[in-house]
């Protein structure tokens, strides 16, 4: 992939992270840290890496994406409108009622979301569900997943794991996202996950490290993981959670916080001078 496409995904990151703000400083509140950490993973997706078609979200010849850490679904609605799912404008009734855009991830109600939430460690055993599907169907569609790294103390996803590397399932790609923190403090302190590409690598899966604000680290990690052909491939993103959010990315605990109007809109603007550096605008 040119470099210029790469800089346009770095700029759409900055873009979600604006348009997430401004979500969550309309509601007050938020899952900002886990949304803002996975910023550039949804812009190399939405940017250019997935097959996708906005105008017909239920394309039988997309690439799906799971977002098992549906937490931070607001992070994902802002690259859905960004991507022309829907207006952005919509990205304001986030979690408010009759919204299409419920706090965690519900495809039944939001277009472009192609797999519900369900509670942390299910998201790896659906994925695994529809890329299997697509094998019977004989179909060639590849399957993104995103976990958190809190997350991957659940049992189940060390079982999913380990069925899809026994299976060969070759068109999951799966993303951790390294930030950590989780709920109560450092992943390290709660249950210690050092050396998460080196699990993955030991139960069979292709492994990758990267720097996850790298947009150009992960498009080539993407296209390193295409070339594993008969097994799951894993890339776990080194990130910093509540990255580029001026009031949350020195906070200890961020992982949901209360987000008042002109907290959102001190971050917006610092985000907005980053961007007008590289002559954009949000």
């Amino acid at each position: 992939m040119d470099e210029q496409k790469i800089r346009e995904m770095g700029i759409l990151a900055h873009k979600i992270r604006v348009e997430t703000l401004r979500a969550m400083g309309k509601l007050g509140f938020g899952h900002i840290g886990g949304s803002m950490s996975i910023a550039e993973v949804l812009a190399v997706l939405y940017g250019g890496v997935m097959k996708i078609d906005p105008r017909n979200p239920g394309w039988d010849g997309r690439d799906w994406l799971v977002v098992s850490k549906g937490h931070a679904g607001p992070s994902v609605y802002a690259a859905l409108a960004l991507a022309g799912y829907f207006p952005t404008e919509e990205l304001l009734t986030l979690n408010q009622p009759g919204t299409n855009l419920p706090s965690h991830c519900d495809r039944l109600k939001t277009p472009g979301i192609d797999m519900t939430t369900g509670s942390l460690g299910q998201g790896i055993s659906t994925a695994i569900g529809v890329a299997l599907g697509h094998r019977l169907n004989k179909k060639d569609n590849y399957v993104y997943l995103i976990l958190g790294d809190g997350e991957c103390n659940e049992g189940q996803i060390w079982e999913g794991v380990q069925f899809a590397a026994h299976w060969q399932v070759d068109k999951l790609i799966a993303f951790v996202d390294a930030n950590k923190k989780q709920l109560d403090g450092y992943t390290q302190d709660i249950n210690d996950l050092t050396g998460l590409a080196g699990k993955f690598a030991c139960f069979g899966w292709h492994s990758q490290e990267v720097d996850g604000h790298d947009a150009g680290q992960i498009v080539a990690a993407v296209e390193k993981a295409k070339q594993a052909e008969g097994r799951p491939s894993v890339i776990v993103l080194d990130t910093v959670k509540g990255k580029g959010c001026c009031f949350a990315e020195p906070v200890f605990l961020n992982h949901h916080m209360n987000i008042s109007p002109d907290m959102a809109a001190e971050a917006i603007a610092e985000l907005e001078k980053d961007l007008a550096r590289c002559g954009c605008k949000s």
